[in-house]
């Protein structure tokens, strides 16, 4: 049973987006809990990404989810280099027509985000890079504690009661929490949790990605991130290198019903080295020496839904944070303090950042979610 003191703001889900949300409040002096229904942070989608920090060079000018991802980007530097969170600044390649590649420069130069054309008419984006996602989300969890927050794992929320002042969350187990306000940042369970405070506004499912990884051939080695043409509902099949040398190819994008289902199907191989292939011939003809599959947090037409609830007026939903969530994590933290701030409570001018040792995982991220699959 884990009985929590009270807390300004109650943060459920210790994710990349519930940590960077908690390290962002805790800075600015407020009492946060951090409650995470797994066993440690960064077991559920923000374990199983690519691990890639994205320079938004490809998102639709205009949106929230655009706007979070280029404030992120403006964030990140510091935080990953007081956090000593593992940085792969590789770069990516983006090959297709001259037409695509040209209106794809257009858009970055709108965001603000660096890109050129080579002699051969591929794109090329410096500022891609790759992270271990585990120690990205451990490492801002970390951090928050360090700077005063609560971090209490295995809470799986199973209630959300209205009280004096504020709510009241208890756990499966019989634990409890009190706070002013909730953050929902539950991710795969983000509508579930809503539904416990009474908002029943929107839908999230899982949308399954899967990935292969490959050991490169003695030789080879992949040095940037090799990507295809983005389409409106998904960046495509894609290659890149990891912190420890290895070269992943995927995900695949399958949208699915059952949010604990994080098998590999046996025909996303198919799927998936045929394309990955072509883009690094390396590949062709190796064995995968891993895979494993992500289930993102989609929403039922809904993208980036972040605000006080219109049901439980004590409730700040951060739902439906797709593929892109640690890349925007940081953008959407700031977001989140603006609109609690909002909602009555007070923040202090903020706290440099706590540096420290990054917590060390157990094993490379990717080997560690291959044997979830």
């Amino acid at each position: 049973m884990s009985i929590v003191a009270d807390a300004e703001v109650a943060i459920v889900g210790a994710g990349v987006v519930g940590s960077a949300v908690a390290l962002a409040l805790a800075r600015r002096g407020v009492a946060v809990a951090l409650l995470e229904g797994c066993a440690e942070p960064a077991l559920g989608a923000s374990g199983t990404n690519s691990g890639i920090l994205h320079t938004g060079f490809d998102s639709s000018p205009g949106e929230l989810e655009t706007e979070m991802i280029l404030r992120s980007a403006a964030l990140r530097d510091a935080v990953l280099g007081a956090l000593g969170t593992p940085v792969l600044r590789c770069g990516a390649l983006l090959r297709g027509g001259r037409d695509a590649v040209r209106a794809l420069a257009e858009g970055a130069t709108r965001n603000g985000v660096e890109t050129r054309v080579d002699a051969d008419g591929a794109l090329e984006v410096p500022g891609e890079a790759v992270t271990d996602p585990v120690a990205y989300a451990g490492g801002l969890a970390a951090a928050a504690e360090r700077h005063g927050a609560q971090l209490r794992t295995r809470f799986r929320v199973a209630a959300v009661e209205r009280a004096s002042n504020g709510l009241a969350l208890s756990a499966g187990d019989g634990g409890s929490a009190r706070c002013r306000l909730v953050v929902n940042c539950a991710g795969l369970y983000g509508d579930e949790v809503a539904r416990l405070a009474g908002d029943d506004s929107f839908e999230i499912y899982p949308r399954k990605g899967e990935f292969l990884v490959f050991e490169p051939p003695a030789g080879e080695r992949l040095d940037r991130i090799l990507l295809p043409l983005p389409t409106k509902r998904t960046k495509g099949v894609l290659v890149f290198p990891t912190i420890d040398g290895m070269a992943v190819a995927g995900p695949t994008a399958v949208d699915g019903t059952d949010k604990r289902d994080w098998s590999v199907r046996p025909e996303a191989r198919d799927e998936i080295v045929p394309r990955a292939s072509a883009m690094w011939p390396p590949l062709e003809g190796l064995d995968p020496v891993a895979a494993y599959a992500g289930l993102r947090p989609a929403g039922r037409g809904v993208n980036y839904l972040i605000g006080a609830s219109s049901a439980c007026p004590r409730l700040v939903n951060v739902a439906a944070i797709r593929s892109t969530g640690m890349t925007a994590s940081l953008g959407i933290a700031e977001h989140v303090c603006g609109i609690v701030e909002r909602m009555g409570v007070t923040l202090g001018p903020e706290q440099p950042l706590s540096a420290g040792s990054p917590p060390a995982p157990a094993g490379p991220w990717w080997r560690r979610a291959a044997e979830r699959a």
